[in-house]
């Protein structure tokens, strides 16, 4: 008996629906589907358009990781008055920037970032030539690399 019940439904669901699509004309079924290719393809390239961004941001905030931790350990060695270890710490700091706002348009944060590894390339070669960097200086330089990771 649930099996007759079963199969009248289907046999009503199959002529219900070649009803209702024989009554609509076959151009507004062709309009719905290239509708919903046109919503297909907006939607894929939003996702696409927003995982790159992503892709971008992460790549940004671990470059901005990496120079803070060179930049700390610069000034560790500035500290200890090993200039030549602070010298390379912020080479690698400034690769590590630069590695950061590679290929990336540029905005208000990686014309921050462009800025931030001019100072640090200065404080280098300052550091290279002799001449002694104060302290406060690497602390300024590091404070405003964490407001670059705030924002």
């Amino acid at each position: 008996m649930l099996k007759f019940i079963a199969v009248v439904f289907l046999i009503l669901g199959a002529f219900g629906s070649g009803y209702y699509f024989g009554q609509r004309p076959v151009g507004t079924l062709q309009q719905t589907v290239s509708d919903l290719q046109q919503s297909l393809k907006d939607l894929s390239r939003n996702v696409l358009d927003t995982t790159l961004g992503i892709e971008r941001d992460l790549r940004r905030r671990q470059g901005l990781v990496d120079a803070k931790s060179r930049l700390v350990q610069a000034k560790a060695n500035v500290f200890d008055r090993n200039f030549g270890d602070a010298a390379k710490e912020l080479t690698e700091a400034v690769d590590a920037l630069e590695a950061a706002t590679k290929g990336v348009k540029s905005d208000d944060l990686t014309n921050a970032v462009r800025d931030l590894t001019g100072s640090l390339r200065e404080i280098r070669l300052e550091i290279a030539m002799g001449k002694s960097v104060p302290l406060k200086r690497l602390d300024e330089i590091q404070h405003r690399l964490d407001q670059l990771l705030n924002k």
